[in-house]
């Protein structure tokens, strides 16, 4: 049986910005993958102790933000899984609970560097396609079978630069969507206050 090929793409999303759309975009477009699902991750384990949003609040920003773009979701799923969510059993439930689709990851190239230090990553590398994207402008690195690299374009965006500029009260609609950036001013979010 030919099952339908979902990347998952795992993150905090807080908030969600075009720069993640676009990587998204690239995924379908090139094929690799038939869906892309944004899964929210309530506990990253590489990020203990980090403040995050409600999750909620995250989640509600990424389905505002996928909403009528073909082939991307937004994924709560690891709401429901133990804490911290480690990315080898959230596979494994995916798997489990969807056995008609092949899950593949897309992760930075930044997390492909360490790698070696996930949570079973053998195990990972052993049974998931992994899809990474450039981080930065260093070169493409030596990929093992089974792991393909993603030659997209970057946006200059990131989450923590989304944030800096709404506590600053500059305008941040070139970074995330029209609809992500009124829930943001309407949830007063970030030290937006006004």
């Amino acid at each position: 049986m030919n099952r339908q090929k979902v990347a998952i793409f795992g993150g905090s999303f807080d908030p969600i910005h075009n720069g993640h759309l676009a990587l998204a975009a690239e995924v379908l477009a090139r094929g690799l993958a038939c869906e892309v699902w944004f899964m929210v991750t309530p506990q990253n384990p590489h990020k203990q102790g980090c403040a995050l949003s409600d999750e909620s609040l995250r989640l509600q920003m990424v389905q505002l933000a996928v909403d009528g773009k073909a082939g991307m979701a937004a994924c709560d799923f690891e709401f429901a899984l133990p804490r911290p969510s480690y990315t080898f059993n959230t596979l494994a439930a995916l798997e489990e609970a969807f056995p008609e689709k092949e899950f593949l990851l897309l992760i930075g190239a930044d997390n492909w560097r360490k790698f070696d230090s996930w949570y079973k990553g053998e195990e990972i590398l052993s049974k998931y396609g992994i899809i990474v994207y450039p981080r930065g402008d260093e070169a493409v690195p030596l990929l093992p079978p089974g792991v393909q690299w993603l030659p997209a374009t970057l946006y200059d965006v990131s989450s923590t630069m989304v944030r800096a500029a709404v506590a600053a009260g500059e305008d941040i609609t070139s970074f995330v969507p029209h609809s992500v950036s009124l829930f943001i001013k309407e949830k007063k979010m970030y030290g937006n206050e006004k």
